[in-house]
C-alpha cells in the first residue's frame, strides 16, 4: 500500500507539472536520479531526501561536489516529508537552493513556488 500511495503521488505531482508546461523527468531511485543529474542538463531538481539506493542527502552532495560532478550547474530543491533535526535542515538547505516539506503545499501550490523560484533567479 506505501508504494502504491508513494507512485500516486509522484504520477501526481508529475502531471501537475507537466500541465504547468513543464517537461518532467522522473527517477525512481537515488543512484539513477545521480547519473540522470550528471548525465542531463536541467534547469531545476526537485529531490526528495528519502530515496532507495542513495538518499537524497548524498544525492545532493555528490552532486554539489564538482570533482564528482564537474558540469553539473541546476537549481535542486529538497522537497520532503522527512522530519529532520535543525542542524540536518540547515545543512541540507545550505547546499541545496531551495527548501520545501511536501505535507505543507499541494501540488498546485509546488508549482506555484517553482514558477517563484524561476522568476527569483532570474
Amino acid at each position: 500500500m506505501h508504494r502504491r500511495r508513494a507512485v500516486y503521488k509522484r504520477a501526481l505531482y508529475s502531471c501537475v507539472r507537466e500541465k504547468a508546461g513543464y517537461e518532467v523527468t522522473v527517477a525512481v531511485d537515488g543512484q539513477s536520479g545521480l547519473t540522470e543529474a550528471q548525465t542531463n542538463k536541467y534547469d531545476i531538481i526537485l529531490l526528495d531526501i528519502m530515496i532507495p539506493i542513495i538518499t537524497g542527502i548524498e544525492v545532493l552532495k555528490r552532486l554539489k561536489d564538482q570533482t564528482q560532478s564537474p558540469n553539473f550547474s541546476s537549481k535542486i530543491i529538497i522537497i520532503t516529508n522527512l522530519e529532520q533535526s535543525e542542524e540536518a535542515r540547515k545543512s541540507a538547505e545550505q547546499q541545496a537552493d531551495g527548501y520545501i516539506v511536501k505535507a505543507d503545499v499541494t501540488p498546485k501550490e509546488l508549482v506555484e513556488f517553482i514558477q517563484e523560484f524561476q522568476k527569483q533567479q532570474n
